[in-house]
């Protein structure tokens, strides 16, 4: 059976609109792959970079379990919160950052006097300060897990240019079939 012109155009244009279809479906893959990969490989530079900061001797100077409840019908979660004092190339310092995200909230009281109970008041602990910024410091530095992690999103990235290669292929095949030959 053969297609008349006006059916072979009207195929080809809905194979063009499939097309057109893979190849957004393909961007919106790539650009979320791309915002994923730039988000962890922000944390795992930003985790690179603390490796730098200069361990110093800290003296706990506070450390309780916070509470906070957000609504009435929200459950109350507790945080862990840590203040301590240090001295950088002989200035005092004090800081209450655990690490660059802060202390977790979490709805298990446990979990946070787990943390007041590893920190004491009046013990000695290890702080990292940025020389940067001496005021800067954590008790905790951050993991550098994300950059490990990210051949996941580059597979988002892999598979939307497949989306787009496959579709544009597919669709320039289609289109010289079409054309009449000779």
């Amino acid at each position: 059976m053969k297609l008349e012109r006006g059916d072979k155009r009207s195929l080809l244009d809905v194979v063009r609109a499939g097309s057109f279809y893979l190849v957004l479906v393909g961007l919106a893959l790539c650009v979320v792959g791309v915002i994923f990969v730039a988000l962890m490989w922000r944390s795992f530079d930003r985790a690179s970079d603390q490796r730098a900061w200069t361990e110093v001797q800290a003296t706990i100077i506070e450390s309780r379990v916070d509470q906070r409840q957000i609504g009435v019908q929200v459950k109350v979660e507790y945080g862990f919160f840590v203040a301590y004092g240090y001295s950088y190339e002989g200035v005092p310092f004090t800081s209450e950052r655990y690490s660059l995200r802060g202390s977790p909230w979490s709805s298990s009281i446990e979990r946070s006097q787990r943390r007041v109970d590893q920190f004491p008041v009046g013990s000695e602990v290890t702080c990292f300060v940025d020389p940067g910024d001496p005021a800067f410091s954590v008790l905790k530095l951050d993991s550098k897990a994300p950059g490990y992690s990210l051949w996941f999103p580059t597979i988002f990235i892999i598979g939307g240019i497949g989306m787009i290669v496959g579709a544009i292929r597919g669709d320039l095949i289609l289109k010289r079939s079409q054309e009449p030959s000779g």
